[in-house]
């Protein structure tokens, strides 16, 4: 019997690991594994002890798209069309549930991430590359115009001329030229690349979690926001930073002149 294709999880020091595992698709997003994302994203999001939340993909590759399979096996046959449309409605919750959470989230990048998978990774705080890495919007290739927030995610990042760019064209671009553009934040070579991304994310998972989701909400809203209701915001995210033990830790140990214990609350 074949293996079910499913999201591992792995929970370590404050840092939720969750690794889509369909490596004989290049871990493409069965409608199984989106569902299971959406809800370990959720739970993931209320609890109080993950404070770093990781997304990755077994064995050289992140995440190859949808299950194009399925799809050309007529999977959706018979289906209204706001049955599908609600169908992509709710896979996407994964990639607000990314973007949103109150809490830093980082895609790890071994190998290719395209289309759907791309979305993931694009919701991310923060992508780490090897320099095996490659990146590809993917859906024109196979007559789609997109979905879990590709469009809206390259636009704000990029703009709309390079969004345009890469959905209708998409090429497939190489960690350094991904890197070049902004669309991932470090890239590293494949011997390093393990241990690099361990130190970045446990540096993230001792950091100041509570203000580091507030940074979130401020640029968040900084995005679609004018510049009068982004200051009342951040006034407010602000006033409850600094009621929090991270902050009176943080302020002693700077009078103190020694390196601050963030806790996380």
């Amino acid at each position: 019997m074949p293996q079910i294709a499913q999201v591992l999880s792995r929970f370590s020091e404050g840092v939720l690991t969750l690794t889509l595992d369909n490596p004989q698709s290049r871990n493409a997003l069965t409608m199984e594994m989106s569902q299971t994302l959406v809800d370990r994203l959720r739970d993931a999001s209320n609890d109080f002890s993950v404070r770093v939340v990781v997304v990755t993909g077994s064995g050289n590759a992140f995440c190859a798209g949808g299950d194009v399979k399925a799809m050309a096996a007529g999977r959706d046959a018979g289906m209204s069309l706001e049955a599908r449309a609600q169908r992509l409605r709710g896979r996407a919750e994964a990639i607000r549930l990314l973007h949103e959470m109150p809490k830093p989230t980082v895609a790890l990048l071994p190998g290719a991430a395209a289309g759907a998978g791309l979305g993931v990774a694009l919701a991310c705080d923060f992508r780490l590359g090897s320099d095996q890495a490659r990146l590809a919007t993917a859906f024109a290739k196979v007559g789609l115009a997109g979905d879990l927030g590709v469009s809206w995610l390259l636009t704000q990042m990029l703009g709309a001329a390079r969004a345009r760019e890469l959905l209708m064209l998409a090429p497939v671009l190489n960690a350094q030229e991904a890197l070049a553009l902004g669309l991932l934040s470090c890239v590293f070579a494949a011997g390093d690349y393990e241990r690099e991304c361990v130190k970045f994310v446990a540096a993230l998972a001792s950091g100041p979690t509570v203000a580091y989701g507030h940074i979130k909400r401020n640029v968040n809203l900084s995005v679609a926001s004018a510049l009068g209701p982004a200051l009342d915001a951040e006034a407010l995210h602000q006033a409850r930073c600094m009621m929090t033990e991270d902050h009176e830790s943080a302020a002693q140990a700077f009078a103190d002149k020694r390196m601050p214990v963030f806790q996380g609350r």
